[in-house]
């Protein structure tokens, strides 16, 4: 059991060969971007460098509008990165720095999972043993197979974020619904924690500062820390930096979805993308 004190984070990188299926896909055109809305997107400045999340309503809107309340109210800012795993994640998010406190707001009801519908914006990529796994904007999810929906009430399926690195997720305490404002950035793959955590967003930019963050449980002093935290659409326009990243809709996701697979092989897995952002 993870409790509201442990986390994860990471990257998954495909390696490039000689064989022929290795060939770099061709550089993105304007049709293959996408930007998020500014609203959605948490500018996370620590001492170790910018951060940028998106997160996604689709999969966890209590969630998201937590964080973005939280976020907002400045609750974040000057808070530390109190537990760093190695290989596993940096959790931060607690206004007492120690892992044990939370807001006086209410707690989170889980949102382990989520209903899929056929609006929801799911770009699949394969098909493993019964399942699909795919994406939803910048965030890797594992979905019930879409044929489930003919026979489900609402003809929607099941699906769930799964946690590739860069993947952020809530910290809990043994109660599944006990989620508050501790969150953590995956450092590395750990797809254990899919549906026991809510995965509700992903770093786009700046997974090599979350990386650098010192390592300790708890972390030594003194603790690497979030300076400011702010949502983009709260920045000035003059000092808002201007994002965007790969659609998963788009020609060039379908192309390196369809070279990775080729260049894995069974070995492959929704990690392996890298989405490519541009932050100016």
């Amino acid at each position: 059991m993870i409790r509201s004190r442990a986390l994860l984070a990471g990257l998954c990188l495909a390696a490039l060969s000689g064989s022929a299926f290795a060939a770099a896909t061709a550089k993105p055109t304007e049709a293959d971007w996408r930007t998020p809305a500014p609203e959605t997107v948490m500018v996370i400045d620590t001492n170790k460098g910018r951060v940028l999340v998106e997160l996604v309503p689709d999969v966890a809107p209590n969630h998201v509008s937590r964080l973005q309340a939280l976020t907002r109210s400045g609750v974040y800012d000057g808070r530390t990165f109190f537990r760093v795993i190695d290989k596993f994640m940096a959790q931060t998010g607690d206004p007492t720095n120690t892992g044990e406190g939370g807001t006086e707001l209410p707690n989170l009801k889980a949102e382990f999972t989520f209903r899929r519908a056929a609006d929801t914006g799911f770009v699949a990529m394969a098909a493993p043993a019964g399942l699909e796994v795919g994406y939803v904007k910048s965030l890797p999810v594992v979905s019930q197979a879409w044929s489930w929906s003919d026979m489900t009430s609402d003809k929607k399926v099941a699906a769930w974020g799964t946690y590739c690195p860069g993947v952020v997720g809530m910290a809990r305490d043994e109660d599944n619904n006990s989620a508050n404002s501790q969150f953590f950035l995956m450092r590395q793959p750990y797809p254990s924690l899919d549906k026991r955590y809510t995965a509700f967003g992903r770093v786009i930019s700046g997974l090599d500062a979350v990386r650098a963050i010192k390592t300790g449980e708890p972390a030594p002093a003194p603790q690497d820390l979030m300076t400011k935290v702010r949502l983009l659409s709260d920045i000035p326009e003059s000092e808002r930096p201007k994002v965007r990243v790969i659609d998963p809709k788009g020609a060039w996701f379908a192309a390196e979805t369809k070279r990775l697979r080729a260049l894995k092989g069974a070995d492959f897995s929704v990690c392996d993308i890298d989405l490519p952002v541009e932050v100016h």
